[in-house]
C-alpha cells in the first residue's frame, strides 16, 4: 500500500481493496520503524489519525467518494492545527497547542484527508537544508549523511520514504521545489495569494506560500486542487477562480513555448545538472515544445534583494514571540526586560536570531531606505523581467538547485554558500509567480530537479507540462533503497 500514489489511493480507496483504516494504520507502523533514521516528524497523531480513517469510511459507505478521501497526510509544522503541537521546529514554541486549524488543514480534512502528524522543518522556515530545527536535523532518505533541503524538509523526507504518499509545505524562497529537487519528488510552489495563509506561522509575509509535495504532477493537482481558493480571513488572499487542474494535465504539449534563460548556465551550476535540464528540454521537444532562449537580467541581484525583504519581515513577525502570552519562558526573569531578552535569547536558534539582527538593521533609521527600499526596488526589476519573458514564452525551464543535495554540516560555517543554494528558485517568490520543481534523473545516485515557471497564476499549466512529461520518463518513479 505504501508504494501507492495518491491518485492510486484514490482508486483503491473507491475499488474497496482495503479500507482508509487499513491504510492509515500500514503507514503508521511504517513511520514507527523508519522515521528514526530519517526524523521527518516532530509530532505523529496515531488516535487522532485513525479517528479520521474511521470516519472516512464511514463517508464512503454513506457514498462518497472524493479523490482525498480517506487519503493519508502530513502537515508541515507551521501550519496551526487545532489541540495537536505546532512548534515552527523551534524551543520558543515548544509547548504550543494551536487553538483553531490553519485554512489549509482545515479544507484538507473536510476533503477527508487523513493527517498523520506534524513535520520537521527549518526552524520558522528559515534555511535551506533543513538543519536548524529545535528538535535536530532530517536526513535524505536517498543518502541519510545529507540534508533533504529545506525548510520543509521533513515534507520531504517523509513523501520520498513513502511514510506518506503527500504532504504540505511552504515556500518562501524555495523552501518546497529545493527540498522536492534534492529527493526526488514534485512539488508546486502556486502564485502569491492562490492559497490562503491564515493560519500559517509567518516568516516572511510577502513572500510565504503554502503547496504540495507528492511523487507526482496529477498528485500535486488533486491536492492542490484541496487547498486553493480565495479566504476572506487571509487579508493576502486573491480572489481568481480555481482552475481544474486535473482536466487540464492530459493537454497536448504542442505549441508549447519554452523559455531557458541564459542566466541559468553560468558559473555556479554543476555541469552534470545542466546536462539532466538540457535533456529535459529535448524530451519536451519531441512533446511538440518548441525552444526560445530567453533573458533575465537581473537574477544576480536575487539572493541580496531576497536575504534583504525576508528577514526584514521576519524581524516583524517574530517579534509576538516574548515569552509572555504563550510559547517559551526563561526561568524566573528579573524584570520585564530580562523576560524579553532571555526567553527570544533561548528560545531562537542561531539563523533564526541571524536573520532577526539582519532584518532589525534593514529596517533601522539611517538604513532603511539604503536597503529595505532598494531592495523593494529590486524585487520589481525582477518582477518586470518575468511579465517581459511571458510576452515571449509560456514556461520558464531551468535547474531547481545549482547542486546536488550536500553533506549534512557542510555549509554550516559558511551560511551565505547555502543560501546561494536559492538562486534560481528565490526570483519566483520575489514576483509572485508560480513555480514547479520534477524529478529529472539522478547524478552520482543523488536526484536532480528541473524547475517550471509560469505567468500569475497558471499552475494549471505547470502541472500540465510535469504530468505529461512524467508519462514518457520514469525518474519520479524511483523510489530510495531502503524504503
Amino acid at each position: 500500500m505504501h508504494q501507492l500514489t495518491l491518485a492510486g489511493i484514490a482508486r483503491a480507496l473507491a475499488g474497496k481493496q482495503f479500507s482508509a483504516e487499513e491504510l492509515t494504520r500500514d503507514l503508521l507502523a511504517r513511520i514507527a520503524r523508519l522515521d528514526p533514521q530519517l526524523n521527518s516528524f516532530i509530532t505523529v497523531t496515531e488516535a487522532a489519525a485513525i479517528e479520521q480513517a474511521q470516519a472516512a469510511d464511514a463517508r464512503r459507505a454513506a457514498g462518497e467518494n472524493g479523490a482525498l478521501l480517506g487519503a493519508p497526510i502530513g502537515h508541515k509544522d507551521l501550519f496551526c492545527t487545532r489541540g495537536v503541537l505546532t512548534s515552527c521546529a523551534s524551543k520558543i514554541l515548544h509547548n504550543f497547542k494551536a487553538p483553531y486549524d490553519a485554512t489549509v488543514v482545515e479544507k484538507l480534512a473536510a476533503a477527508g484527508a487523513v493527517s498523520l502528524g506534524k513535520l520537521n522543518m527549518d526552524e520558522f522556515a528559515m534555511g535551506s537544508a533543513n538543519e536548524s530545527s529545535h528538535y535536530g536535523a532530517v536526513h535524505n532518505p536517498w543518502d541519510p549523511s545529507r540534508v533533504p533541503g529545506g525548510s520543509s524538509g521533513g515534507s520531504a523526507a517523509a513523501v520520498a520514504a513513502r511514510l506518506l504518499p503527500a504532504a504540505t509545505g511552504t515556500d518562501t524562497g524555495g523552501s518546497i521545489r529545493q527540498p522536492a529537487a534534492l529527493t526526488n519528488l514534485t512539488g508546486i510552489k502556486p502564485t502569491y495569494g492562490r492559497v490562503s495563509r491564515w493560519g500559517m506561522i509567518a516568516y516572511a509575509s510577502s513572500l510565504d506560500q503554502a503547496g504540495p509535495l507528492a511523487r507526482s504532477a496529477e498528485d500535486c493537482a488533486l491536492l492542490l486542487q484541496a487547498m486553493a481558493g480565495f479566504d476572506a480571513k487571509d487579508s493576502t488572499s486573491v480572489d481568481v477562480p480555481v482552475d481544474d487542474y486535473l482536466a487540464t494535465l492530459d493537454q497536448p504539449l504542442a505549441g508549447l513555448r519554452i523559455g531557458l534563460p541564459k542566466e541559468y548556465f553560468g558559473n555556479g551550476l554543476d555541469a552534470r545538472i545542466g546536462e539532466k535540464v538540457l535533456a529535459v528540454v529535448e524530451e519536451l521537444k519531441k512533446l511538440g515544445a518548441t525552444l526560445k532562449d530567453i533573458s533575465l537580467p537581473n537574477l544576480q541581484h536575487a539572493i541580496p534583494a531576497y536575504y534583504v525583504i525576508a528577514p526584514a519581515e521576519a524581524s516583524s513577525n517574530l517579534s509576538r514571540f516574548d515569552g509572555v502570552r504563550f510559547g517559551y519562558r526563561c526561568e524566573s526573569p528579573v524584570n520585564l526586560e530580562d523576560l524579553y531578552k532571555r526567553s527570544r535569547g533561548e528560545g531562537f536558534g542561531a539563523e533564526v536570531k541571524r536573520r532577526i539582527m539582519v532584518g532589525t538593521y534593514a529596517l533601522s533609521a539611517g538604513y532603511y531606505d539604503a536597503y529595505y527600499i532598494k531592495a523593494q526596488q529590486i524585487r520589481r526589476l525582477i518582477k518586470n523581467d518575468f511579465v517581459a519573458a511571458f510576452e515571449q514564452v509560456d514556461v520558464i525551464l531551468g535547474p531547481t538547485t545549482p547542486n546536488l543535495a550536500w553533506k549534512l554540516g557542510e555549509k554550516n560555517a559558511d551560511p551565505v554558500s547555502a543560501y546561494l543554494e536559492d538562486i534560481y528558485t528565490i526570483t519566483a517568490n520575489l514576483a509572485g509567480i508560480p513555480g514547479l520543481s520534477m524529478p529529472a534523473g539522478f547524478v552520482d545516485g543523488l536526484p536532480v530537479g528541473v524547475q517550471l515557471l509560469g505567468n500569475y497564476f497558471q499552475e494549471s499549466r505547470l502541472l500540465n507540462v510535469a504530468h505529461q512529461y512524467q508519462q514518457v520518463t520514469g525518474w519520479h518513479q524511483q523510489a530510495p533503497a531502503g524504503f
